[in-house]
């Protein structure tokens, strides 16, 4: 592992973290391991005035070992430019050091070929999908102590405690976007979870995302939290969660593109301990519900109540009609399915049921021939439970099922059509009722 931690501006301090397996594992001792981190800071901080020390643990108490390199800002010479160097200021004489993006992957790279080469382990530095800074590390360092002790407190007296593991504000909102990243399908659908869910804000400004969670005032750049939660990566998850969602057939109109989304009493919900999040996204939500039932009323000439109970009425006949239809031509269908099956499988196996009764040996041959066997009786017995006397013509059976294919298909799609109107119309109706219903104190309080 490798980080930089940043100092005042005469001194920067750089950190390279072996794997606790290394020393049993790899055979790295303290002597190996400032031997290495010598011998980096010479292959990268060239002409710079450098302290190279190296500690046998870390304050984890994992048992890391773990070198620190400490160098000058100013470099005293000037050194060959390299690839990574960018400006004069990086190979000049009396210039400092800066830890631009380029540098800051150089140095990293750097570090994954030096354990390579020392056969060390390693991890991949340049796609790090969280990203801890030092404040935020000594803080959750504080902020355990502090929580260790209070448990320690509450044993003593007895008491079991609630929490074990200190957990940084940042920690929270990189589990709470996890959360809804793992299960949106589109950035809408992402921005919509994230507020109604936790209360937090997203936005993105010059290409990059930034998170507002709920009770604070300043955005947090998706950069400080981790390469998992930046514009890319997000779309790219959104992108294979869109991918990877079921096809159902018997779909519910929640999951259609062009559904009527039903209005959310956001008072109840507010005085079930929902925050101010929930209040802006159902403000938000009941908006454009409102503005999808009044265009589907218009389109359908359906803006008089008794023209809307009229339609839902036929509509409902023509749904339970076409379900019922549907229904019974898919148990039909699975009905001649397993009647074809039994059929080939008694002709499949016939001559070996007749071949037993002519064995000499029948135990064995029966042993031999078990599976057939019992997939012959199968059949037999399927024959005589559904009192088949004389076996249809397996050609008859899938031109049978292959007619009753097409017809399921054809009501299928009446029942489809009718459910979906129907649904839309019921949403539409419930949502002109809810409506009415809130503002009705209102006009009593005006």
């Amino acid at each position: 592992m490798f980080y930089e931690q940043s100092a005042d501006v005469k001194t920067h301090h750089y950190i390279i973290s072996f794997d606790p397996k290394d020393a049993v594992e790899n055979g790295l001792t303290m002597e190996r391991a400032q031997a290495l981190g010598l011998q980096f800071c010479k292959d990268n901080f060239p002409a710079h005035p450098a302290i190279v020390c190296t500690h046998p643990d870390g304050h984890n108490y994992s048992g890391n070992i773990h070198v620190h390199i400490v160098i000058g800002s100013v470099r005293t010479r000037e050194v060959e430019r390299k690839p990574y160097m960018q400006k004069p200021r990086d190979w000049r004489e009396g210039m400092k050091h800066s830890s631009t993006a380029q540098t800051m992957r150089h140095l990293r790279v750097a570090v994954m070929e030096m354990c390579q080469d020392a056969k060390l382990y390693q991890i991949d530095l340049l796609s790090s999908k969280k990203r801890v800074s030092e404040r935020e590390y000594w803080m959750k360092r504080r902020g355990q102590m502090k929580l260790d002790r209070e448990n320690a407190a509450l044993l003593a007296a007895g008491q079991q405690p609630t929490q074990t593991e200190f957990e940084t504000a940042k920690e929270t909102l990189r589990k709470q976007i996890s959360d809804v990243l793992d299960n949106a399908v589109s950035f809408e659908d992402f921005s919509d979870r994230l507020l109604q869910r936790y209360g937090i804000t997203v936005k993105e400004s010059r290409g990059r995302l930034s998170y507002l969670p709920a009770g604070r005032k300043k955005f947090i750049r998706a950069h400080s939290l981790g390469d998992k939660f930046e514009k890319e990566l997000v779309l790219a998850t959104l992108k294979e969660n869109a991918k990877s969602q079921p096809i159902i057939l018997h779909s519910n109109l929640e999951e259609e593109p062009d559904r009527i989304k039903k209005l959310v009493d956001i008072q109840a919900k507010l005085k079930q301990g929902k925050g101010i999040g929930y209040e802006r996204w159902g403000k938000k939500h009941n908006l454009k519900a409102m503005a999808q039932t009044l265009i589907l009323l218009q389109e359908k000439g359906l803006l008089n109540g008794a023209a809307l109970n009229q339609r839902i009425e036929e509509l409902q006949t023509q749904y339970d009609s076409a379900k019922k239809v549907v229904l019974d031509l898919d148990a039909r269908m699975k009905s001649t399915c397993k009647l074809l099956e039994q059929v080939a499988a008694y002709n499949n196996t016939k001559k070996i049921a007749q071949q037993l009764k002519a064995a000499k040996r029948p135990t064995a041959f029966e042993e031999q021939h078990r599976a057939e066997l019992t997939a012959y009786r199968a059949a037999v017995a399927y024959f005589k439970v559904n009192n088949i006397t004389k076996l249809p013509s397996p050609n008859k059976l899938e031109a049978e099922h292959a007619q009753l294919t097409s017809e399921k298909a054809q009501f299928y799609e009446q029942y489809k059509e009718a459910k979906s109107e129907l649904l839309k119309l019921k949403t539409a109706k419930q949502n002109v009722a809810s409506y009415f219903r809130e503002e009705e104190p209102t006009q009593q309080e005006r």
